[in-house]
């Protein structure tokens, strides 16, 4: 048994029914965990020895709209040139496009996650745990910062780009984009060129917002590919097969 699926083993048996699902792939555990044990388990998981996930590395948040939707069926259609169709199901297409994107669609709960990538240093090892906020309206999960102060700026840029408030943070306030910006420019429904464009205005002699005059336009499909295709071996001939193979080819 490998050292990630050894450490998967054991979260499983030690958080039992607190943890909604544990995963391996790409050489890391992926944990979900319900909002309502998240400081339960992120404490554990920092103090107790077994695991010693002492520093918080990253925290990003994800938007899972559209999530597996894509436009072209690259595998499919690959060989075929220009000619294969562009289904066109992500928003910043068309206005017909975005206006079916916003009608609620069931079965696509679960839109907004806050991700955690944890690191012990004693243990040498990685974790990834993954919370969804149950409400997609007003998407709410437990500020982490009394476990990992590092979590401060981090869930700030996550309420900022996407929107998650993290209930406990002393001062949930926007740390990238400007004063008075409206929405979350990460959220999926997000319009690409924006909503309001700044200019100088000569008369006013100042710097003023308007809506902005760009259309939307997305030129490149999103595509989805089952499995990555395998690397290309590639074998040492050695300087003496190189030297005949150049031989060859002169004659």
């Amino acid at each position: 048994m490998s050292d990630i699926q050894s450490l998967a083993a054991r979260l499983q048996e030690r958080f039992g029914e607190s943890l909604q699902s544990v995963t391996v792939g790409v050489g890391e555990a992926t944990v979900e965990i319900a909002p309502g044990k998240l400081l339960e388990v992120a404490t554990a998981l920092r103090d107790e020895p077994a695991f010693g996930f002492e520093i918080l590395v990253d925290l990003c948040g994800i938007d899972y709209s559209n999530y597996g939707q894509d436009e072209w069926a690259t595998e499919e259609s690959s060989g075929t040139g220009f000619s294969r169709g562009v289904d066109a199901r992500t928003a910043g297409r068309m206005t017909v496009v975005t206006e079916d994107l916003a009608v609620e669609k069931p079965g696509e709960a679960r839109r907004f996650a806050a991700v955690y990538h944890l690191l012990s240093v004693a243990n040498n090892q990685r974790l990834r745990l993954r919370v969804f906020a149950p409400d997609d309206d007003l998407p709410v999960v437990p500020s982490v910062i009394q476990v990992w102060s590092s979590a401060n700026w981090y869930e700030r840029e996550a309420f900022d780009l996407f929107g998650i408030l993290f209930d406990g943070h002393p001062d949930l306030r926007r740390i990238m984009t400007d004063y008075g910006f409206i929405g979350h420019p990460f959220r999926k429904d997000f319009p690409l060129s924006g909503n309001v464009e700044v200019i100088y205005d000569a008369e006013k002699k100042r710097v003023v917002y308007q809506p902005v005059t760009i259309e939307p336009r997305v030129l490149v499909p999103k595509v989805i590919r089952a499995a990555e295709a395998p690397a290309p071996e590639v074998t040492d001939t050695g300087d003496a097969d190189v030297e005949a193979t150049a031989a060859e080819q002169a004659e």
